[in-house]
């Protein structure tokens, strides 16, 4: 997932839970403009999300869905909402260790303590400016894709 790094496992797929179409279209040209080269597969509700990770139904080829080095999820989803996503990814062995960054623009204390509790690994308010939300997606991108070190990275070096 490290940008302009050789290491294959680098270049997992980021997975946006994003139901919002501008946000979306938003969240990749502020990927462009940060270098981000990885795939981006976009699931535009809960049950979908959960769908492609646990690879059921349009997914259960697991070449339609391979595992994501990281989910950016919305918590405010038509259906089955993100903190039930984040809660079904966390409670389960083989997706635990995929980092989750809750990107929502919710600022309600108790989505913020919930989804620290149900494992998020970082809650991103989404910045209601483009301008404000590009740097965002640049900083987390920064960290995520090009400083963190992930369980899969660890026997590579």
């Amino acid at each position: 997932m490290v940008l302009n790094n050789s290491t294959s496992s680098r270049k997992k797929c980021i997975l946006l839970v994003e139901d919002n179409p501008e946000d979306y279209e938003t969240t990749l040209r502020a990927f462009k403009k940060a270098g981000v080269t990885n795939p981006v597969h976009r699931c535009e509700d809960g049950e979908d999300a959960l769908d492609y990770l646990f690879q059921r139904g349009e997914y259960s080829d697991p070449k339609s869905a391979p595992q994501p080095g990281i989910i950016l999820l919305d918590l405010n989803l038509p259906g089955t909402d993100g903190r039930q996503v984040l809660a079904e990814i966390k409670n389960d062995e083989n997706l635990k260790q995929i980092p989750v960054v809750v990107l929502t623009t919710s600022t309600d204390p108790r989505d913020i303590r919930e989804c620290y509790k149900s494992g998020a690994n970082s809650y991103i308010q989404k910045p209601v400016d483009l301008v404000g939300f590009t740097k965002a997606i640049e900083m987390l991108s920064g960290y995520w894709l090009d400083m963190t070190i992930l369980p899969e990275m660890a026997d590579e070096l």
